[in-house]
């Protein structure tokens, strides 16, 4: 068992700056990636695209990777209370001051960088929702210990909401979840949220005015495929994969990308650059780097001691799986869609930082659990 008899005198060496180079390599597959997508999305453009941009945000994104790999993540947890404010005020803010673009509001410019709060909420809250539920141990099994924490979430997820940023609020509801089941909260609970959501959903769906009325197009366009409506996008999409057949078209060949027929093919349908130019074989390459990942993340969770460590790594794994599964599904026709972007290709600043703030914090909870490396 790994671990095992290791000698006590090794546990002293555990601030010095152990890499798991594994969990690195893994995420710099994908970023790579995400870039030739980019670059190859952006190839046949006269100004290149947003390939520059993106290298830019991921040289930007050094500032908060190196702040999250070096501060110690009990910090994060003694000053939980203020960071759960200040996300509520900054959400707040978003709504009275945020730019507004594309019927939303959930940007905020300061000088030349422009970032999503939402994007950033989504991690805070994975912060001090672990941290919630790391004080209440000995009630971790009460139904109002399971109340209040579904309150922690309720209260940021409405104002994302708001914005409105449906998808955002998804996942603030799949962190949730994904924490309330590591932290060990009776199953019948987690079954009655589920059950209860559904509930919730069939309310508000039948309810006039909740939903606007894009959203509501877009989930009749999954179910009513129409190329003039909500569909459009998705059945581009599908018309891409099956173009790039078993082995694709080639790097930088795609007929669909080059004539621009898919909407935020940078952001939100990034994929379909890989299906178009790489076809299942390129796919299914990447599906295995994600899989990858999200191992390497397994395993420091698996090695955790600590439990606020370990709902800390439940609720990485919850918002990077949710962002894939539902991306991924969206493109495929499997989900409506909801704009929540791809870890590590779609394009975006504040996205990339978020995927790297998330890699250097596993790193860091990584090497402050164990002196060596995983074999």
């Amino acid at each position: 068992m790994a671990g095992a008899g290791r000698a006590p005198a090794a546990d002293s060496k555990i601030k010095g700056l152990r890499i798991d180079w594994l969990l690195v390599l893994s995420a710099s597959i994908l970023m790579l990636v995400g870039l030739m997508s980019l670059y190859s999305e952006g190839w046949h453009k006269e100004h290149g695209g947003n390939f520059g941009k993106q290298v830019f945000n991921i040289v930007v994104g050094i500032v908060p990777f190196t702040f999250f790999l070096l501060v110690h993540p009990k910090m994060f947890k003694k000053y939980s209370r203020a960071i759960y404010i200040g996300n509520l005020v900054i959400l707040a803010l978003v709504l009275k001051l945020g730019f507004h673009e594309m019927g939303a509001q959930r940007w905020i410019t300061l000088g030349p960088i422009r970032f999503e709060p939402s994007e950033l909420a989504k991690l805070f809250i994975v912060f001090t929702l672990a941290s919630f539920f790391a004080d209440r141990q000995d009630s971790i099994r009460k139904f109002s210990t399971f109340a209040l924490s579904f309150a922690h979430v309720a209260v940021p997820s409405a104002l994302i909401f708001e914005q409105p940023h449906l998808g955002a609020a998804l996942v603030m509801l799949a962190i949730w979840l994904a924490i309330s089941i590591t932290a060990e909260v009776p199953i019948q609970f987690v079954l009655g949220f589920i059950a209860g959501g559904l509930l919730l959903f069939g309310l508000v769906w039948a309810t006039p005015g909740v939903l606007n009325d894009y959203q509501r197009k877009r989930v009749e366009g999954l179910l009513h495929k129409n190329e003039k409506d909500s569909g459009y996008q998705t059945l581009r999409s599908e018309i891409a994969f099956g173009s790039g057949g078993v082995l694709g078209e080639g790097y930088l060949r795609g007929e669909q990308k080059q004539a621009r027929f898919i909407p935020e093919q940078h952001n939100d349908f990034i994929f379909t650059v890989v299906g178009e130019e790489g076809g299942l074989v390129g796919c299914t390459l990447v599906l295995l780097a994600y899989g990858f990942f999200f191992f390497r993340a397994w395993l420091v969770m698996l090695d955790a001691t600590d439990p606020y460590y370990k709902m800390l790594i439940a609720g990485v794994i919850g918002l990077l799986a949710f962002h894939m599964t539902v991306n991924l599904g969206m493109i495929l026709q499997l989900l409506p869609v909801v704009g929540l972007w791809l870890p590590f290709l779609s394009y975006g600043g504040t996205a990339m930082w978020l995927c790297m703030s998330c890699v250097a914090l596993l790193l860091n909870i990584r090497r402050h659990e164990r002196p060596v490396l995983f074999s």
